[in-house]
């Protein structure tokens, strides 16, 4: 299903056209707005009338340190009383991001995840199964407003309270499940604890994201849930869950809705844009956001595009699924990796080994990175021999750790993959 055939399937040429009268709005009020961009959008248009998608790799990059600059409300290009939601990021990292939301925001954030869910195989009349958070954090409510303008009934089961969350999904048999993929696997492991199978719950179909994960990952899922599962993609800073989604036909990229967002793929070190197929950063430009336009803002997340034209019927173009941030990248012996990698590999070395595992900086002689993994059984599985295919594979040398299964804690979210064990002066 497509929620709105006519923009989702509009040819390249009528997309550009669309994307190039709702960036020069942008542009336009984002620099009467927003003090931050009056100065380096006026020095470009003022002095240059070719259209804007042309001149816009002129402008500057927004980064999260000029959000955090700007707190809480510098980005803010509507008063207070025109606002009707603020959402903000969780601020592990240093000062939260705070983001606003007018009424026509929040209807145009429903309309993308009415699409992502069309896509995902949600139809109205289905029931969702929400875990993800409800709050500040935009996943909750975010998807809870998508899927109430598209006629599904929402049970916002928010995150946490995994047995009680397990409970309803017997009793409710929902349609859909919302969750990031770790929390997936944890209902599933769950109900199998409790004497139950979880591949009666009657899922057809989930919806996960807020974390990067694998294909080996989405196989786990699938075949403990019995369900078909998409990954979405979506950030606090440009409106929440519901950016870009895979559609349930390919599974084999996320489609951006080009009519809202503008991207770039972009060098990390350089900021020049890389060719389709490459590894680079992602660029958003808002297209239609009135509280809190973003103006190509380097999300961190590391993608490539992907140009193929898609056997669903959409024309907006894919990403790959994020490999990592540009800020969880480790540096192992000189050697960079992601975790996503790491996982990628040791998920398809054995099936006895699970999703559930951990990536551990401890002390030593040098500071030494251990990856502690549960498995089903440690019968034939020697973690010498998995640290030698993780080195094949990767170039990266970790000691290895099997753990029993349930080892390791499970998070009501995200899951927690690096954890720095290291004393004080180590780090």
């Amino acid at each position: 299903m497509i929620w709105d055939r006519a923009m989702e399937t509009m040819d390249r040429q009528r997309l550009r056209r669309v994307q190039e009268m709702r960036l020069r709005w942008t542009l336009n009020w984002a620099r009467e707005r927003v003090p931050f961009y009056q100065e380096r959008i006026d020095r470009i248009i003022s002095s240059d009338d070719r259209d804007p998608i042309a001149y816009l790799k002129d402008i500057p990059f927004t980064t999260k340190k000029d959000l955090r600059a700007q707190y809480p409300t510098g980005f803010f290009a509507v008063p207070r009383h025109e606002l009707r939601r603020i959402h903000a990021s969780s601020g592990t990292g240093g000062k939260p991001t705070m983001v606003g939301y007018t009424a026509r925001d929040l209807a145009m954030w429903a309309e993308v995840v009415a699409r992502s869910l069309a896509a995902a195989g949600a139809r109205p009349g289905d029931m969702l199964h929400n875990a993800y958070g409800y709050g500040l954090f935009t996943g909750g409510l975010g998807l809870h407003a998508g899927a109430e303008r598209m006629g599904l009934t929402v049970i916002p089961a928010s995150g946490g309270g995994t047995e009680r969350q397990v409970e309803l999904l017997c009793d409710l048999r929902p349609e859909g499940l919302a969750c990031t993929p770790s929390y997936a696997l944890n209902l599933a492991e769950t109900g199998l604890r409790l004497g139950g199978d979880p591949k009666t719950w009657g899922l057809k179909f989930a919806i996960l994201g807020a974390e990067p994960w694998t294909e080996a990952m989405r196989q786990r899922i699938e075949n403990a849930l019995n369900v078909s599962a998409v990954d979405i993609y979506g950030l606090s800073e440009i409106t929440g869950p519901g950016v870009a989604i895979e559609c349930d036909q390919a599974k084999d990229g996320l489609h951006v809705f080009e009519d809202f967002f503008y991207m770039e793929i972009v060098d990390p070190k350089t900021g020049d844009a890389v060719s389709p197929g490459t590894l680079g950063e992602l660029v958003l430009t808002t297209l239609a956001k009135e509280a809190m336009p973003m103006v190509r803002y380097r999300t961190g997340d590391l993608v490539s595009l992907l140009d193929d034209p898609c056997a669903c019927g959409r024309t907006h173009r894919k990403i790959s699924r994020v490999v990592g941030r540009t800020d969880d990248m480790l540096v192992v012996r000189g050697v960079n990796v992601f975790p996503s990698e790491i996982e990628r590999v040791m998920l398809n070395l054995s099936t006895e080994l699970e999703p559930n595992y951990q990536l551990a900086w401890e002390d030593g002689p040098m500071p030494r990175l251990v990856l502690e993994v549960e498995s089903q059984t440690s019968n034939g599985l020697d973690p010498a021999w998995i640290a030698r295919r993780l080195k094949e594979a990767l170039r990266v040398s970790l000691e290895v750790r099997l753990l029993p299964p349930g080892t390791l804690v499970r998070a009501p979210g995200k899951a927690i993959r690096v954890v720095d064990r290291r004393s004080t002066e180590r780090k």
